[in-house]
């Protein structure tokens, strides 16, 4: 099965040009090394509403697996798993609390992070950390499971 992926990138500062978004780039060079088709890319300010509807938006479109790097954190702008769980049909806790506990053997810190994975529409969305590298550890985390989830969420055959 092709995995169709959508990488949105939430940042007011790199959503205001202040700085080079390098998440988004780092997810896709990460989704490509995986052979995921990368259809859909956004960079949008902390805005529960626009996250909201760049996810629905990117599952119309085909994205089976949406990964959201950014907002994941404890800050007043960090919104992304609110936004998400107020879309979402199901959320999948394994996904959150796997990757805090591998991070947690890099870093302290990572017990601060809200990284989650839920599924909104017929997509498998992730939610990771918005620094590149430990957007893409998390997701190397739960790589694993990204088929058969999007699989599901798809509603299609599974083999297991």
């Amino acid at each position: 099965m092709q995995i169709v992926c959508g990488i949105i990138t939430v940042s007011d500062r790199a959503s205001a040009g202040d700085y080079k978004d390098l998440g988004g780039p780092a997810l896709k060079e990460v989704a490509q090394k995986n052979c995921w088709q990368v259809l859909c890319e956004a960079v949008i300010p902390d805005d529960a509403a626009r996250i909201q509807e760049t996810i629905r938006s990117f599952s119309k479109q085909g994205c089976g697996l949406i990964l959201v790097t950014g907002g994941t954190g404890i800050g007043p702008r960090d919104v992304t798993p609110e936004a998400i769980r107020g879309i979402m049909r199901v959320e999948l806790p394994g996904f959150g609390e796997v990757m805090r506990a591998e991070s947690m053997k890099i870093t302290p810190n990572a017990i601060l992070s809200r990284n989650l994975a839920a599924v909104v529409d017929d997509s498998l969305v992730i939610a990771l950390p918005g620094k590149p590298s430990g957007a893409v550890e998390c997701l190397g985390f739960v790589a694993g499971a990204i088929p058969h989830g999007v699989a599901v969420a798809q509603r299609q055959p599974t083999s297991c």
